[in-house]
């Protein structure tokens, strides 16, 4: 797909290039042109310089690989996106439009920064691939690796579809993420005072209660002599195995974390670890060993306008905007955005992007577009909404 991102005085927008110009009358463009249709990006059908161009209005919104690239993907992040899904796919049945059009590839699903709502880019008549996959894949990246029977769901779903493709999508992926649900209400409950769990009724304790009522009749009614030390240690070894391979699956799952971290920590400081070397004894001959020079560091920084600092740069990106929960560096000014700017650290050298926001982000009084990126210099002035700042 053809997609840049635009900006015109009032407005971001993702903007879609058309192989051919479309047919105007055709149902699904008469459809999404007209908008109101909840879960999908507002749409217009523009023509610009002989080409035909879809355009989708992305104001105020983050995409997914942006909003995500720091802090893991909860749970309750994870229920609100299926079931927005799910409410995606009611009204696109309702609408007569089809599921298979819409882009699944994360930096093109938007996401509010205040209530968990998402919007969806959809292209009528596309016959692209479906990338669902590449969306498994993002979550897989981004989860929350300490919640287990989270990480158990997203690992099935992946599977699920990587096996039996979109038909996976149709139910039985509600039904698997439904189970993270229940499982979060009974640890609810299990935490509540047993005066309050008793107060809550479930017809399947009933069930689960008569079993194990009939279950404790039954080793009763085995006299102890004729218990085998195999029936005394079956269950025990069943429970204490159970345990045991969870704890393994989650020591390796540990070690692979860190083995990654590691690599990309060695990746990103330049260092790296040297093989042993075998030497040979040779007597009577010294060998001088040039020694480099150590490279100096240099360390970056922003600086108000007044000559503060307002930040130092090390070798990870910083964010910039006025949503303190999420931003590394925040602004209170009323013109600049929650996620407004982020400066990006390449080997060397650092890059100013700007992250959809409303009045812009400048480079030497230069706007950039949405997700622009430009290389930063020594000296350069960035302008975030009324604010200035210098990289030095």
């Amino acid at each position: 797909m053809n997609v840049e991102y635009v900006r015109n005085l009032h407005s971001n927008y993702v903007r879609l290039g058309l192989p051919e110009k479309p047919e105007e009358k055709k149902y699904q463009y008469c459809i999404v042109t007209r908008g109101g249709i909840k879960g999908l990006l507002p749409c217009s059908l523009r023509y610009l310089d002989g080409g035909a161009f879809l355009y989708y209005d992305i104001t105020s919104k983050q995409n997914l690989v942006q909003l995500h690239q720091k802090g893991n993907i909860s749970r309750e992040w994870l229920l609100d996106f299926i079931y927005s899904l799910q409410k995606l796919q009611r009204e696109l049945e309702r609408f007569l439009l089809r599921e298979e059009n819409v882009i699944w590839q994360p930096q093109h699903i938007f996401e509010d920064l205040e209530e968990p709502v998402f919007s969806f880019l959809y292209v009528p008549y596309y016959e692209g691939k479906n990338d669902f996959l590449q969306l498994l894949a993002f979550l897989v990246e981004k989860i929350d690796y300490d919640d287990s029977e989270l990480v158990e769901c997203v690992y099935k779903m992946y599977e699920q579809v990587e096996r039996n493709g979109e038909s996976y999508l149709q139910e039985q992926i509600f039904k698997d993420v439904k189970v993270l649900e229940q499982k979060k209400e009974k640890k609810e409950q299990a935490l509540q005072p047993e005066s309050r769990r008793l107060e809550v009724s479930d017809p399947w304790e009933n069930v689960v209660r008569e079993q194990g009522n009939a279950q404790a009749e039954t080793v009763e009614s085995i006299k102890p002599s004729e218990k085998t030390q195999e029936q005394e240690t079956a269950v025990p070894r069943r429970i204490f195995g159970l345990f045991d391979s969870k704890k393994n699956k989650k020591s390796k799952e540990q070690e692979k974390r860190e083995e990654y971290q590691e690599s990309m920590q060695r990746l990103i400081s330049g260092y790296a670890v040297a093989e042993e070397t075998t030497y040979e004894e040779e007597y009577g001959r010294t060998t001088f060993l040039s020694q480099k020079p150590e490279k100096k560091e240099s360390i970056r920084r922003l600086y108000y306008a007044d000559g503060r600092k307002a930040s130092e740069l090390g070798t990870g990106n910083l964010l910039i905007g006025k949503y303190k929960e999420k931003v590394d560096l925040y602004l209170s000014d009323e013109s600049v955005s929650r996620m407004h700017a982020r400066l990006l650290h390449d080997a060397e050298d650092y890059y100013l992007e700007d992250e959809n926001s409303t009045n812009g982000t400048y480079c030497n009084k230069t706007r950039l577009q949405p997700y622009e990126k430009t290389k930063l210099e020594p000296g350069d002035e960035i302008q975030i909404g009324n604010v200035t700042l210098y990289f030095r």
